[in-house]
């Protein structure tokens, strides 16, 4: 099981964090003081609730443990503990990417998670 946690990205706000070399974070993520990521288990039910429809999405996989004392897990929906980190991510952090299409039911493909 992958031990990174994951960020869903617009396409064209992820291609100007790589141009930047830093991603700063989405609107709600500016607007709640952090950037909202997902934890393996979580990110599925993430893009369907968020984003739902969406096309165009970045899926950002990134190591928790290059983050430092930035990254807080912190109850969110239901409960859960949800990774927030408190500053911007820088791409270093970043492990991989990968395009996240809709599938014909409308739903997102998610990649092979463990690469």
């Amino acid at each position: 099981m992958s031990d990174k946690i994951f960020k869903i990205a617009n396409a064209g706000a992820w291609a100007a964090a790589e141009a930047l070399g830093r991603f700063d974070g989405a609107p709600v993520d500016l607007a709640d003081g952090y950037i909202h990521f997902s934890t393996r288990a979580q990110v599925a039910e993430t893009a369907a609730r968020h984003f739902a429809g969406q096309a165009d999405l970045i899926l950002v996989a990134v190591d928790p443990a290059s983050l430092g004392t930035a990254l807080r897990y912190e109850p969110s929906r239901g409960g859960q503990l949800f990774p927030h980190l408190y500053g911007p991510l820088p791409l270093s952090a970043v492990a991989w990417t990968a395009p996240l299409p809709l599938g014909s039911d409308g739903r997102h493909l998610f990649p092979e998670f463990d690469r």
